[in-house]
């Protein structure tokens, strides 16, 4: 298998490569290409990459290159892991919306919105590469946030793509270590919107340990989502943390303006992590990785590309296009539920019908993510403007008209039709 890693940069990458070194049984891959424009970071990535391989004895080539399509032709998969504007923007996204009392958040709310007019037109050019140059059955393995948006727009204009993300392997692996199971032994009832998603059930040996686990660990899930346990257990499932955003969304609020963008974390764990690439006797992980997030993100990747190989036909939770799981909202729009990979494509496992305040809070953020993705391919500032009052976190209308001003100003120079 040939894999093209689009954003092959990134400090994430040698969470993908542990992940290929260590499963290599489940995804036989003989080469590796690293896309990216930085070339200081794609030489420090790549050469960490290659020695982690080399240790683990895994035959596969790593190459990094700056050429799209050099970087993607006759690839059998491409995953997209970018980020438009680096941890500037990010620290940006997390911060403007503060001076309109919103919470700044990178993929939740008009930062999330930002983020989208950013990296919606650059995705859908890599992926028209992609078209013209992958194999002709290649997938697209989107991880890159907003990942439902991301992967709507791809879907829309005809690419054969699906959408990834860690909350719910993350779910799995911690359910698993608390009931003393091996992690595919538990699936999950994960329902949602990517970034907007609850556990409705925890399935092991064909048993819903769901309601046992908020009985006996309720502080314990509470503290993990950082929620209220009274909620929880009034919900009776289990919110992602993401849910944070709108559940405890002034609590929230008042911990931005005193604490350091997560940004700024990220640049010095960035800074560390790139120094421990450049030393040439670094072979493995390095244990600073856990601090950049996305957890599980290799396995989670890997589950995906070999079942997409044809290495398993299980369960697992992707983002793809809705087509009546969820009946109240357009078969075009895009979910995140368990699917399989069955004759060439993903079939959603059917979701039992939604509580009504979930049902509503889906409903009211899938308008938003498709305003939110109107606004990204078409421009706009009255575009984004609706797309920017629709968002439950919003609303109000003169909120919205400074925060798109505010939007508008930070992102000028991403936004080819400003």
């Amino acid at each position: 298998m040939k894999l093209a890693i689009v954003g092959g940069g990134s400090t994430y990458t040698p969470e993908l490569i542990d992940g290929f070194a260590r499963l290599r049984g489940t995804l036989p891959i003989d080469e590796i290409r690293l896309v990216d424009p930085d070339a200081e970071r794609l030489a420090l990535v790549g050469g960490m990459s290659r020695r982690m391989l080399a240790h683990a004895g895994h035959p596969a080539r790593v190459t990094g290159t700056s050429d799209l399509v050099a970087g993607v032709s006759d690839a059998d998969a491409v995953l997209i892991q970018l980020r438009v504007g680096g941890q500037d923007a990010r620290h940006a996204d997390e911060t403007w919306p503060h001076e309109v009392d919103c919470i700044g958040q990178e993929t939740t709310g008009p930062g999330g919105l930002a983020k989208a007019l950013r990296t919606v037109p650059v995705v859908l050019r890599i992926a028209e590469v992609v078209r013209r140059h992958a194999k002709p059955d290649a997938w697209i393995v989107d991880f890159t946030n907003p990942v439902g948006i991301v992967t709507r727009a791809l879907l829309e204009h005809g690419h054969r793509a699906v959408g990834l993300c860690n909350v719910a392997i993350g779910f799995q692996r911690r359910y698993a270590a608390l009931f003393g199971v091996a992690h595919d032994e538990v699936q999950l009832g994960h329902v949602g919107l990517n970034h907007l998603t609850w556990e409705r059930s925890v399935t092991i040996a064909g048993e819903d340990r769901l309601p046992g686990l908020l009985a006996d660990h309720l502080e314990t899930v509470a503290g993990e989502v950082h929620l209220p346990p009274e909620l929880l257990a009034g919900l009776g499932v289990v919110p992602s943390y993401y849910l944070r955003y709108y559940y405890a969304h002034d609590e929230v609020l008042r911990e931005q303006r005193t604490e350091p963008s997560r940004a700024e974390a990220v640049r010095a764990i960035e800074r560390e992590l790139l120094g421990l690439y450049a030393d040439e006797s670094q072979r493995e992980k390095p244990a600073a990785l856990e601090g950049r997030g996305g957890a599980f993100y290799s396995e989670a990747a890997i589950e995906l590309l070999a079942a997409m190989q044809g290495g398993a036909d299980r369960a697992r939770v992707v983002n793809l296009q809705n087509d009546g799981v969820l009946p109240f909202l357009p078969d075009d729009h895009v979910i995140e539920v368990p699917a399989v990979f069955r004759d060439g494509g993903f079939v959603a496992e059917p979701v039992a019908p939604l509580p009504p305040d979930v049902a509503g809070l889906v409903s009211a953020v899938a308008a938003y993510e498709r305003l939110a993705l109107d606004a990204a391919v078409h421009g706009g500032r009255d575009r984004v403007l609706q797309a920017m009052r629709a968002h439950p976190l919003v609303l109000q209308h003169d909120r919205a008209e400074r925060l798109t001003d505010l939007l508008m100003a930070e992102n000028a120079r991403f936004l080819e039709w400003a």
